[in-house]
């Protein structure tokens, strides 16, 4: 599928990074292989005749290992704000709108994150059978539904409060679609593999809204989507280290969340407002982004007014070259070519695509 049909999944053509240039990361830390590999359990997994069966891996969890330590102590040095916007609503075609915050101008990629949108479509719109390769796509939905099915046969809807961690790997191709009458509201993240993942088997992880962790403390509710806070850790099991909070925090509130040292970290503000960083630094309201430094323990966030719900993103960089061209995430544009021939030859993981259709 084109860029332009996948746009809320896709970097926009107008960025830079779409078809641009290959972005040299190299001067940044490179995690190992075993560090980003992680613990897989509860899975779905393609297996090499095109079945899905559940994948148990008993390796340790490095990414809770890092947060783990982490909890072990108190915030004693909060990140500086280097960065923070307002990411501006752009209607895109007949029933779809999305705010972007990560793969904009302004923040064309954030080691190892991609894009990040809030979206929000109606029918007609909808994003039929396309493909993906060499990063995970995930999705979280505020308000509806919406309903997906690719070339395995794997089917459903996510509603509201529920997410989907897809690992699109050596080859997903699948159709997105409305999950109900009405505006349909979420939000989605591009979050890119490292060279050694990038032709794992696809596979999905999905939680209801009911099954996400959720601790409280001190007038903030937190529902830990990746990674861990305050005690609770997700089931999410992810090959790049990670942590995905869902914040919300009560009017004069504070909050102090420990983040591994050398990971890149975000805020992006769905409701309300709130102030990030030192104290007496500017609110951040509704649909901003804020980016945090790198030197610190942890990020300090007050809620400011009437309260604030806000998504708090970080994850260990990879450190790699990225080269991107629509719905493939490489680190070459030699791959990126081959990535788009496998895809039209229905070859090296597009092998179910063949003769395949949604009905979408």
């Amino acid at each position: 599928m084109s860029a332009a049909a996948c746009v809320s999944f896709c970097p926009s053509p107008a960025s830079s990074r779409h078809g641009g240039p290959i972005v040299d990361l190299a001067g940044l830390p490179p995690a190992t292989e075993a560090e980003e590999r992680g613990a897989q359990r509860d899975l779905l997994e393609f297996g090499v005749n095109g079945t899905i069966g559940a994948n148990s891996d008993s390796d340790e969890d490095a990414a809770a290992a890092e947060i783990d330590d982490e909890e072990e102590h108190s915030v004693r040095r909060p990140r500086a704000v280097v960065q923070k916007f307002m990411c501006e609503r752009k209607a895109v075609g007949d029933g779809f709108a999305l705010r972007r915050s990560i793969g904009r101008p302004e923040l064309q990629s954030l080691d190892p994150f991609i894009s990040l949108d809030e979206f929000e479509f109606s029918r007609p719109a909808g994003f039929s059978d396309h493909p993906h390769r060499g990063f995970e796509n995930v999705t979280y939905m505020l308000e509806g539904g919406l309903s997906y099915h690719d070339f395995s046969g794997h089917k459903g809807t996510i509603n509201t409060g529920d997410v989907q961690w897809m690992t699109a790997g050596r080859g997903v191709v699948h159709a997105e679609m409305p999950g109900g009458e009405g505006v349909q509201r979420g939000l989605n993240l591009w979050l890119n593999l490292s060279s050694t993942d990038k032709m794992v088997a696809p596979r999905y992880q999905e939680l209801r809204s009911r099954d996400v962790p959720t601790a409280e403390k001190d007038g903030a509710s937190i529902k830990v989507i990746a990674g861990e806070a305050l005690g609770a850790r997700s089931p999410i099991q992810t090959r790049t280290p990670a942590m995905w909070l869902d914040v919300t925090m009560r009017p004069g509130a504070r909050l102090r969340q420990p983040v591994p040292a050398g990971w890149s970290a975000c805020a992006y503000v769905i409701d309300g407002e709130a102030s990030f960083g030192q104290p007496g630094d500017e609110a951040a309201g509704a649909h901003h982004c804020v980016v945090f430094g790198g030197d610190g323990d942890g990020v300090d966030v007050r809620s400011e007014g009437a309260g604030t719900r806000f998504l708090l993103l970080a994850a260990r960089p990879h450190g790699e070259a990225v080269a991107l061209d629509g719905p493939f995430v490489m680190n070459t544009s030699e791959e990126v070519q081959q990535a788009r021939e496998d895809y039209l030859n229905r070859r090296n993981g597009f092998e179910m695509a063949a003769g395949w259709t949604s009905g979408q």
